[in-house]
């Protein structure tokens, strides 16, 4: 991991750390490069089986406490049984810490700091004992005493399991199928505020499987459906597939993929296996539901067990009376074998609930709660762009939280009322903006924004136009911008305006630094845009922020970096204007060097509208200093006026600065200052010095007149 990293978790290099994905472990923790990225933590294959993961998911990593073990049982092949004695295999694990379930290789620990064990004397045991495969030997911790993350030291006992005791195997072994649990009835179709199309065209296709199958062979088709739901996370798409199964009179079966796709092939490809039995063996209509099916069947590198999976699935979709439904959020993710004829052929996408959508699904969810006279779901319902079900859901149970804190002492008629759903809207925060490279905007508007006035219309009329008044829009028969580029000298508040920009309109913003998106490896920093872009699409109505853009689409032909820059600019043009046009996503990108940028994303239907933020002038370095001096009291002598005519030069991050290098001045005059006088501002302005380059502005407003509309 980064050095910073483990700092942050209070470790230091070979300290142990507990490992979350599908099922825990642990592992111990070296550093990595200090030019590595932050968020990236390098893990070898074993500790990936060992988590249930793939390359490139997500990881929990927190400090553990390790035991020194009293007793280690192992488990593994018959060869290493026979031929390796326990003394040996205690030498191996020395160095090592694992918990019981652990596979662990026989490799000897010589990575860390020297241990106790004599690591050639190992090596040379081992290959007297396996031979020239014991390199690749893998062995399974039975059980451990204490129980928890262990280290092998000299005293403990390790012992091989005998292969014919009942004694209790990892926990990758063949699992048990899961007790059947009492489901929640299914939602009435008439619920399915949004999607009642999606789930009548669903219902129609079921009936005519199940009920006119003879209908279907006449007319030279087999009666064999299934079906491919998709949509953002959240939408509901296992709901409507319930709901439409209930409403048919079915019997469902469902299964979850990423917890079959988490165990062991043998045991994941016997699970798949009991819902088949399952839905194959019961009378009558049957569905089976097998819901996030792209994490059983990726399409980059598939196991194989997505074979296994993909013959299992055609198996069942070929009987008679039986329908295979899957659901996936990401459908650009899934093997393409699925969607062979004959398999998953078709097809049907759940869209984000727009405005209106948002205030019927929040009456439904509502209607059972008792609401005060003030509530207006529509004013909510607009504060929430790009939430799905799931997040209203948790927005009307957060809301009915902070209602029943509220009537906790006074419960004779408890209410929710229209500031609880506000005040939830504050703190639930929508699936599609989980990351985190969404942009806070602290309560800003533009309306905190001094001077500017150009900037700002040309912001609201390219920004906000087309994602409030879509319909002016149609009504004039015009496509709305599609993104503008915002390039002025570095510390005149261009992020500043962006954020103001986010708190006027009410939508989700994606953040992402140019550089942030660049990878050596091939198809990553593609990969990287295409994800950003289909992000903002499942946030919709949303804005895409590009700082430093120039860094991410330099002009083409012009870099020494092996064409990644070149790629990332084809990736970004596509998804700027492509096959597959954007939807309430407004691209924003922001450069103090605006001539690097490629000249093809400028170009009308792109980054097609240019918005220079010049410096502040003396009306603007005024209203500059008074707000960032609001909470700081200045004394009797402090002109601001006069001051701001007199920093010629100066950002407005320079007088933010300024302000704040007075205060400290006070400070260290005496730490009871009450108040910042004009003498420490004139202190202040001997040690922050403007940083506008004349040579800088000239250019760029050279640059500016020449691409003035």
């Amino acid at each position: 991991m980064h050095p910073e990293v483990l700092d942050a978790l209070g470790l230091r290099a070979w300290n142990a750390v507990q490992l979350t994905g599908a099922r825990v472990t642990v592992a111990l923790a070296a550093a990595a490069e200090a030019s590595s990225p932050t968020g990236v933590v390098l893990l070898d294959d074993v500790a990936l089986m060992n988590l249930g993961l793939a390359e490139g998911a997500e990881v929990g990593v927190a400090p553990v406490q390790v035991s020194a073990a009293k007793r280690v049982v192992i488990a593994g092949s018959r060869i290493a049984r026979a031929t390796v004695a326990p003394e040996t295999l205690r030498l191996a694990l020395t160095g090592k810490v694992f918990g019981t379930g652990d596979t662990v290789s026989l490799l000897p620990q010589d990575v860390a700091p020297a241990t106790t064990a004599n690591a050639g004397e190992v090596r040379r045991k081992l290959s007297n004992a396996i031979g020239l495969t014991w390199t690749n030997e893998l062995i399974t911790i039975a059980a451990t005493e204490p129980a928890g993350a262990v280290a092998v030291q000299p005293s403990t006992v390790v012992e091989w399991r005998d292969a014919s005791s009942p004694q209790t195997a990892a926990p990758v072994a063949a699992p048990a199928p899961p007790t059947p649990v009492e489901r929640e009835p299914a939602v009435p179709v008439a619920d399915l505020v949004g999607s009642r199309d999606t789930a009548k065209r669903l219902g129609e296709w079921l009936r005519l499987a199940f009920e006119q199958p003879e209908l279907l062979r006449r007319l030279g088709a087999e009666p064999h459906l299934g079906v491919l739901l998709s949509g953002p996370s959240g939408v509901g798409k296992a709901t409507l597939a319930r709901a439409v199964t209930a409403d048919i009179g079915a019997e469902l079966v469902e299964l979850a993929a990423p917890s079959v796709a988490a165990l062991e092939p043998g045991a994941a490809a016997q699970r798949l296996q009991d819902a088949i039995n399952r839905a194959t063996s019961a009378a009558g209509k049957r569905v089976l539901l097998l819901t996030d099916v792209e994490s059983l069947l990726p399409g980059t590198e598939p196991p194989p067990l997505a074979t296994v999976a993909l013959d299992a699935i055609r198996g069942a979709i070929g009987t008679d009376g039986l329908a295979v439904v899957v659901t996936s959020s990401q459908p650009q993710s899934i093997d393409p074998r699925l969607r062979e004829p004959g398999l998953v052929d078709r097809e049907l996408t759940l869209g984000l609930p727009d405005d209106a959508t948002r205030t019927d699904l929040l009456r439904v969810l509502l209607r059972n709660a008792p609401l005060a006279d003030d509530v207006q779901l529509s004013e909510v319902a607009e504060r929430a762009p790009g939430f799905v079900v799931a997040d209203l859901v948790a927005l009307c149970r957060e809301a009915a939280v902070g209602a029943a804190l509220r009537h906790q002492d006074d419960s004779a008629d408890p209410r929710i009322r229209q500031q609880d759903l506000l005040d939830a809207l504050a703190s639930v925060r929508p699936i599609s903006m989980s990351t985190s490279d969404n942009l806070q905007t602290g309560g800003l508007t533009l309306d905190d924004v001094g001077d500017m006035t150009e900037v700002k219309q040309s912001l609201t009329e390219t920004v906000l136009w087309p994602l409030q008044y879509p319909d002016s829009f149609t009504r004039l028969g015009v496509e709305p911008p599609r993104g503008v580029l915002l390039y002025g000298p570095p510390g005149c508040g261009k992020t500043f305006l962006v954020r103001a920009l986010a708190g006027s309109g009410r939508l989700n913003v994606l953040a992402v630094k140019g550089a942030e998106l660049m990878d050596k490896w091939v198809g990553e920093s593609e990969r990287a845009v295409r994800e950003l872009f289909l992000r903002a699409a499942n946030a919709a109505p949303a804005l895409v922020f590009l700082d430093e853009v120039d860094a991410l689409a330099p002009r083409r032909g012009q870099s020494s970096d092996s064409g990644v820059a070149d790629r990332v600019v084809a990736a970004l043009l596509t998804e700027l204007d492509g096959v597959e046009p954007m939807r309430d996503v407004v691209v924003l990108g922001a450069t103090n060097r605006p001539e690097l940028v490629d000249p093809a994303l400028l170009r009308p239907g792109r980054l097609e509208r240019l918005v220079y933020v010049p410096p502040p002038d003396a009306d603007a370095r005024e209203a500059i200093l008074r707000a960032a001096a609001k909470n700081t009291p200045l004394a009797s002598d402090v002109d601001i006026p006069a001051l701001a005519a007199e920093l010629d030069g100066y950002s407005a991050a320079d007088c933010a600065a300024l302000i704040r290098e007075a205060a400290l001045t006070a400070m260290r005059e005496s730490l009871a200052a009450a108040e910042v006088s004009a003498a420490h501002l004139a202190t202040a302005r001997k040690a922050v010095r403007p940083s506008l380059d004349p040579a800088q502005l000239a250019s760029l407003e050279s640059y500016a007149q020449s691409h003035r509309p």
